[in-house]
């Protein structure tokens, strides 16, 4: 193959997109990436608001893969720092520590209820469900329904916007299937005595100038490398010739561009549904499957000692947003010189719900009347600002059943010639952004030939990857 004259169009420049642009530019392949928005990144972009730097709420990056790590290190030429991670669960007025500590389990939950806990937990090693197959039976399988209650229904139902009972157990089984309660407790009871060493629980990596810093500079590389990036230019279709080989896009003003392959990272119903004779079933099939909306609400706070936590999940049900990110608390070169804090709430929503279609204002007192009951904030200190920002489609929902549907979709596109779906909308999978840069590195690869990965399974079988030691993952 001659890489010089093999052209790739990339549909998106977020970390899949980006992953995939970088290392193909490299391998001496044109290169040319089509973004619909102003800005690279995509859902791990950073930008400034009141003098300082914030991202699109939290994102961590952390990773035991040393492709990702190589990627990450290579990119942003030592710009980047070491974060000290904290995390915690809001729950009934009491913030309970992530990692678990036993301590402070035991302070924060009260003997009937830790009684109850166990109680339950019991019943349901007597008595397990047999084959669960929503997130609600799977996670009351594993803990019994006191603690799935406690830690796991409320934040869940907000995110996803229905019952836990419609969750797909996949859901739990991705991201929790190595945690079991007794192996909780023994970790909580143990802490950190006897280990030295700092992990990815301790702490994270993190871009100095916030996590779009690492595609910011993987844009320019890309650039430098003779590779192509268009901002501004939305994607219509994927064009495909009589034979059902791909061999181009068409934008939104009409016009087209050729290519040797086409990678997208654009939602994958949509991209399908675009399609030129796209049989009906597999339209059926894309309609069944749909996309989470983000409401992020930015508030500046006059003051600098608010709360210490990276980022608190809120699992009270009396709220509607669950999750709040303080970035004052990454890295000091995020705010510089100012004195004011920057906090983001986040909410979700589906097109239809009335939170999504709110004016600003609206959204931006009901953050700050949240905010209040969750007494973070002392009284003494004001808001000042406030901003609101809606991300359309960040998660793809795993319904009961989702599977069936997919399925259809990956044999369709499976039977496009150079045509590829990688990504978090892509290929419709709650992808990290390690998981997205992955897949933009093995398409690379599929693409020079290198190797044959079957890019659907990435992130299916996967080992929530924190209990690596800082310096075993990152090479420096």
């Amino acid at each position: 193959m001659n890489n010089e004259k093999t052209k790739v169009l990339i549909i998106g420049a977020g970390p899949a997109g980006l992953s995939c642009a970088y290392e193909l530019s490299k391998k001496g392949f044109e290169v040319e990436v089509l973004e619909a928005s102003e800005y690279v990144g995509g859902m791990s972009r950073s930008f400034e608001i009141w003098g300082q730097k914030v991202d699109l709420g939290p994102h961590r990056f952390f990773s035991k893969d040393r492709a990702i790590n190589k990627f990450f290190v290579e990119v942003l030429d030592g710009e980047y720092t070491s974060v000290k991670r904290l995390t915690r669960i809001y729950y009934k007025n009491r913030f309970f520590q992530y990692p678990l500590k036993f301590t402070n389990v035991l302070f924060n939950l009260n003997p009937f209820t830790i009684i109850r806990i166990l109680w339950d937990y019991s019943i349901q090693r007597i008595n397990p469900i047999k084959n669960p197959t929503t997130f609600e039976s799977w996670v009351t399988n594993r803990f019994g329904k006191k603690l799935y209650e406690i830690f796991f229904k409320s934040y869940s139902e907000k995110l996803w916007g229905i019952p836990c009972s419609r969750i797909d157990a996949d859901w739990a089984a991705q991201r929790i299937k190595t945690l079991s309660l007794i192996g909780a407790v023994l970790s909580a009871i143990k802490g950190n005595a006897g280990n030295k060493h700092k992990t990815l629980v301790d702490e994270f990596s993190y871009p100095k100038n916030g996590t779009g810093e690492l595609y910011e500079k993987c844009a320019s590389k890309i650039r430098s490398n003779g590779g192509k990036i268009k901002l501004s230019t939305p994607v219509k279709k994927v064009i495909l010739n009589e034979d059902n080989v791909a061999k181009g896009v068409e934008l939104m003003d009409g016009s087209s561009v050729n290519a040797d392959h086409v990678v997208s990272t654009m939602p994958l119903t949509s991209m399908i549904k675009g399609l030129d004779n796209t049989p009906e079933q597999v339209k059926v099939a894309a309609d069944q499957l749909y996309f989470r909306n983000t409401i992020l609400v930015y508030l500046e706070i006059d003051g600098v000692e608010l709360f210490e936590d990276n980022w608190i999940y809120v699992h009270s049900p009396d709220v509607k947003h669950g999750r709040i990110t303080n970035f004052r608390n990454w890295c000091p070169t995020l705010y510089g010189n100012q004195n004011t804090s920057i906090i983001c709430l986040e909410f979700w929503a589906f097109d239809q719900d009335e939170i999504w279609k709110m004016e600003n204002d609206k959204l931006s007192e009901i953050a700050k009347e949240e905010l209040g009951k969750l007494n973070l904030i002392p009284k003494h200190m004001e808001i000042l600002n406030s901003k609101v920002i809606r991300i359309p489609r960040c998660y793809p929902v795993y319904e009961t059943g989702y599977q069936e549907p997919l399925k259809i979709l990956e044999n369709f596109v499976d039977g496009i010639d150079r045509l590829v779906p990688i990504g978090r909308y892509g290929s419709f999978k709650y992808n990290n952004q390690d998981h997205s840069i992955l897949m933009g590195l093995l398409v690379a690869q599929n693409i020079a030939g290198e190797k044959n990965t079957n890019l659907w399974e990435v992130n299916t079988d996967l080992e929530y990857q924190e209990e690596g030691e800082i310096k075993d993952v990152l090479i420096q």
